[in-house]
């Protein structure tokens, strides 16, 4: 029997399958897909960081240890790859003598480093002029002393006289910040900058120059490389490194401190894998929940014949445990079948988007999602057909399921208990205060060695969507109840005569309807919050790139250079649209010391953007009009106006170093507005002053910077025709280079991957469940429309009748979207502020997707309903036989 029943399902049920199926095939692939996706995300993540890092371990030897001692100690540490002893040493000065003029710098750094070095280390030197070995001066400080290869300086450390050598290259330190740390120290004790004076010698020359020196002066590090295998995950690999340098550390007895920078890549990167996992909550879970629900729909589109059939069976004499063994057999072929077809769907998604149907994933942990996906699946198949059943079979009596015109239930008792207005009230009460001062999504408890992500503030969003899902239902419910006049009005012009029968047909449909207009909403809110939200995060990261690199391409003059603003028409080269100088000094407030820019207000926003998230107490606009009506005008951060508290027109005098006495000089200053951004400037405090009124105050109107604009494209191509043009004497970074360097934690994300699998699967929820549940609803209606053609309904009266519930269910699915989806998406975006940075202005649109999403749902139900027609214009009598 078991066999018949399949077959027969397969033969006259297999609409109603393969609509359940598709609805779990849904589900189980955007799982499956997300899940794998977040996996290979986290191994890339781990990745890119060990990739970033130039030395894994800077281990210090501490005063009285011995170096050889040290040296051996870390080479036999379980995955060192190779290790070698770098002296680190403090000059006093430098000095050069070039074209009759001489030059000396101020205290400097000396390393002395092992041949070899380069090649085991390759991202910690760059060369740019001269050879790549020998005696070595980084790019500031070839600046500075006027000093090119071949030319002789002088090197003179504390204690010893100044030691005479020859230059043999031009370097960069790319991995500056790291290289010149303070081993052992806290971040806030580190330095704010590296030396600008840096000069690089070969092992034996720095061993003798060393020698004479004072012995506080000259320290030793052990420059580790490791070759460990790592976890994949980043919070992982993190412990696994972490608890190593704790090994090394405890073994040296005191001798040496590690400065774990292969650890610190790590620890940034397991809260860029939070991120990812922030990403999979907010933007795939609602999804596959969506799709779960579509399948209920599906399933209980066909509940009124499902009875009838269980009646059926009950009436011949068939157990209800074997009512219920069937129920189950068509449950398992809805939910293998479905879940099969949604893992192939998954497998297909991952090698178009990405090459591979484990999306890069590891055999181990792309198999555990999909075989988690799976249970899902076959979960949500049971929750659809197999509970349904069960629930008939032990409350609905064979005579009720011979009842077609059973009284209508109670009202629901969320909608007696308002559990919508609760749910909306306390996401409003929860979304308050995630949103409060102080408040970090990611956390990191001091004295742990671990974050984590603070899930509350999910619930905000959470409580939104289930509240605003069932808002819809009851104002759905209420307008199909009492507004029958109203219906039959607005489909007079395409039922005319039956528009009283139609009404009253939508009426009496009223929670089937309302269910497939929620269904249509949900699908089209999850589009528009996932696409707006993806399309804020790609706006804000190229925000946050450009904020800090300045422009398209920013030239950045060495400290001291005096560059004039007339120089900037030596760098309109080909591509260059405009060329801006930007001053860049140094001021005391009382005894703060903070950056000072000199602008021109009117025309800076000529080569970068300036948006109004950047300032406060006016647009940006405003505040460079205040900049360019009033010569002395101060734009000031926040925490200074806070700290000094100043009113808008007092008076700040900053104290500025004066170009011709080198002394400083109080200059005052009117505050006009609060400025929080600024291109090239710091994350902390600085002032945007007029670099007009700098200039005519300290004597000097030399440029820090020149930003050049080339109109969004080949920004590489100009900067480095500028590089080539301008040599060592600058520094030419372009917005290409710094995107891959700077940004938000979601910058280790693949979000462009994310968001193809994303927004293909919300075009599929929207098509599915505005034509899917509207299709198998009209297809459950077939003996209504046969009865309405036997009593004389004719063709364009049953279209009308159809077309009329169409519109319906279209106009409030997508209104009501559109309404949920942009409250969501505010609310998404201001919940996950500490991933933007700086915030945005406004929430970018996808105009064209979402366009697109609509088009999408609208032709699905169109169709839907075409289907519909044809089969209500089938003649009455075989209609019936049929049924």
């Amino acid at each position: 029997m078991n066999a018949s029943w399949a077959g027969g399902l397969a033969r006259h049920r297999i609409g109603r399958l393969c609509a359940a199926m598709a609805g779990i095939a849904l589900a189980v692939a955007l799982i499956a897909a997300l899940g794998s996706f977040l996996t290979a995300s986290k191994a890339t993540m781990t990745q890119r960081a060990i990739r970033s890092v130039a030395v894994d371990w800077q281990v210090e030897v501490q005063p009285r240890a011995d170096p050889s001692a040290v040296l051996s100690l870390v080479r036999k540490a379980p995955g060192t790859r190779a290790a070698v002893p770098v002296g680190f040493a403090h000059s006093s000065a430098f000095t050069a003598t070039s074209k009759g003029s001489s030059q000396t710098t101020g205290p400097g750094m000396v390393l002395g480093l092992p041949d070899g070095y380069r090649r085991l280390f390759p991202g910690e030197i760059r060369p740019l002029t001269g050879r790549p070995d020998g005696v070595l001066l980084a790019q500031q400080t070839a600046s500075n002393l006027h000093a090119s290869p071949g030319d002789t300086i002088g090197i003179r450390l504390p204690g010893s006289a100044v030691r005479l050598v020859r230059v043999d290259g031009v370097v960069e330190l790319p991995q500056a910040d790291s290289l010149f740390q303070k081993v052992g120290a806290p971040s806030q004790s580190q330095p704010s900058a590296p030396p600008d004076n840096v000069v690089l010698l070969p092992a034996d020359t720095f061993a003798s120059l060393a020698g004479h020196a004072s012995g506080a002066a000259v320290t030793t590090q052990i420059h580790t490389a490791r070759e460990a295998r790592l976890p994949a995950d980043p919070a992982a690999a993190f412990t696994a490194v972490t608890r190593a340098s704790h090994n090394l550390e405890v073994r040296a007895s005191g001798g040496a401190l590690v400065g774990n920078n292969l650890g610190a890549v790590l620890d940034s990167a397991r809260q860029d894998a939070l991120y990812a996992q922030i990403l999979f909550l907010f933007l795939g879970v609602p999804g596959a929940l969506l799709a779960a629900a579509l399948t209920a729909a599906v399933a209980s589109a066909g509940g009124e014949r499902r009875r009838q059939e269980q009646g059926l069976l009950r009436l011949r004499g068939l157990r209800p445990r074997r009512i219920a063994f069937l129920a189950g057999l068509e449950a398992m072929l809805v939910g293998v079948a479905g879940s099969l077809a949604g893992l192939g769907i998954a497998a297909l998604t991952g090698r178009i988007a990405f090459g591979s149907a484990s999306f890069g994933t590891a055999a181990g942990a792309w198999i555990a999602w999909y075989a988690l996906a799976f249970a899902l699946g076959v979960a949500v198949a049971a929750g659809a057909v197999l509970v349904p059943a069960l629930r008939d079979l032990r409350r609905v009596t064979v005579a009720d399921t011979r009842r077609t015109d059973a009284r209508a239930p109670r009202g629901a008792w969320w909608m007696r208990c308002g559990l919508d207005f609760l749910l909306l009230i306390g996401s409003w009460l929860v979304f308050r205060a995630s949103s409060g001062n102080q408040y970090a999504l990611v956390l990191a408890p001091e004295g742990v060695p671990s974050i984590s992500v603070s899930y509350w503030a999910f619930l905000g969003p959470a409580l939104l969507w289930a509240g605003a899902a069932l808002l819809l239902w009851r104002l759905t419910l209420l307008a199909l109840t009492h507004g029958r006049r109203v219906l039959a009005r607005l489909s007079r012009p395409l039922a005319s005569n039956m528009a009283g029968t139609t009404a009253a047909v939508l009426a009496r449909r009223r929670r089937a309807l309302a269910r497939s207009v929620v269904l249509l909403a949900l699908a089209v809110s999850f589009a528009v919050s996932t696409a707006t939200f993806n399309s804020t995060y790609q706006q804000q990261a190229e925000v946050d790139a450009r904020l800090t690199n300045g422009a398209d391409v920013t030239v950045t003059e060495p400290p001291g250079a005096g560059t004039p603003p007339a120089a900037a028409a030596s760098l309109k080269v080909s591509g260059v649209r405009h060329v801006e100088p930007l001053q860049h000094r140094f001021a005391y407030v009382g005894s703060d010391l903070q950056d000072l820019y000199g602008v021109r207000p009117d025309t800076i926003a000529s080569a970068t953007s300036l948006q109004d998230a950047y300032f406060a107490g006016g647009t940006a606009r405003d505040l460079l009009h205040r900049l360019a009506q009033r010569p002395d005008a101060l734009l000031v951060s926040a925490e200074t106006v806070s700290d000094f508290q100043l009113s808008p027109g007092d008076t700040v005098k900053l104290r500025i170093q004066d170009s011709r006495t080198k002394a400083l000089r109080t200059v005052p200053f009117h505050y006009a507005g609060i400025v929080k951004e600024f291109p090239t400037a710091p994350k902390d405090s600085f002032f945007v002053a007029n670099a007009s009124y700098i200039a005519k105050a300290t004597g000097s109107d030399a440029v820090g910077a020149f930003l050049v604009d080339t109109g969004g494209s080949h920004q590489k191509d100009v900067a480095a025709t500028l590089r080539h043009r301008i040599g060592t004497g600058a520094t030419v970074t372009d917005l290409t280079q710094t995107r891959g360097t700077v940004g938000t934690s979601l910058t280790s994300v693949d979000l462009a991957g994310l968001t193809r699998i994303e927004l293909a699967f919300a075009v599929l929820l929207a098509a599915g469940a505005g034509g899917l549940v509207l299709g198998l609803g009209l297809a459950e209606r077939r003996r209504t429309f046969a009865i309405a053609t036997v009593l004389g309904a004719t063709r364009r009266q049953l279209r009308g009748m159809v077309l009329t519930e169409a519109i319906l269910l279209t106009a409030g699915g997508l209104a009501g979207g559109a309404l949920i989806g942009w409250v969501l998406s505010e609310m998404l975006v201001k919940v996950l502020t500490g991933v933007f940075d700086p915030p945005p202005a406004a929430l970018a649109v996808p105009n064209t997707y979402l366009t697109l999403t609509a088009s999408t749902a609208v032709a699905a139900v169109l169709a839907a309903a075409l289907n519909g027609i044809r089969r209500a214009a089938r003649p009455a009598v075989e209609e019936l036989r049929d049924l």
